[in-house]
């Protein structure tokens, strides 16, 4: 799979960060991987993140201190709420703070890679909207 950006699993479960590391493996992917949200956010500045898939808590904060994160690298990153519960207040919460999508954990080889094809498509669609604009003002 072409991606041109990385993926970041941010997960203190260790377990749960090997299987969507081999998931993503399979799919031609080599994550980068994070257990804080401090390590999180030295990766969103240093890197060219773009899809970010977290837990619901990490070792040292949870999913809402990356959503604010993700705001501040040289790209925005979408993050992907990974979730054990199916709790539907949970799930718009994150939506209306921002979360690009939120799916179950442990995840689904299909979840994942639907998830980096919905994020393609929105990428893509985002450049030719800023295409759009550029040649709309010359």
């Amino acid at each position: 799979m072409n991606i041109p950006w990385d993926i970041l699993v941010a997960s203190s479960d260790l377990e749960g960060r090997r299987a969507l590391s081999n998931i993503l493996g399979k799919l031609g992917v080599d994550p980068l991987t994070s257990s804080t949200v401090r390590e999180c956010k030295e990766l969103i500045a240093s890197e060219r993140v773009g899809l970010i898939f977290c837990d619901r808590l990490l070792a040292d904060g949870n999913c809402y201190d990356l959503l604010n994160a993700s705001r501040g690298g040289r790209a925005k990153a979408r993050v992907v709420v990974m979730s054990s519960t199916a709790d539907w207040d949970e799930f718009l919460e994150a939506m209306r703070l921002g979360a690009f999508d939120v799916i179950a954990s442990p995840c689904r080889a299909t979840d994942v890679e639907w998830m980096i094809i919905q994020a393609l498509r929105y990428e893509r669609t985002e450049a030719r909207v800023a295409l759009r604009a550029q040649v709309a003002a010359v």
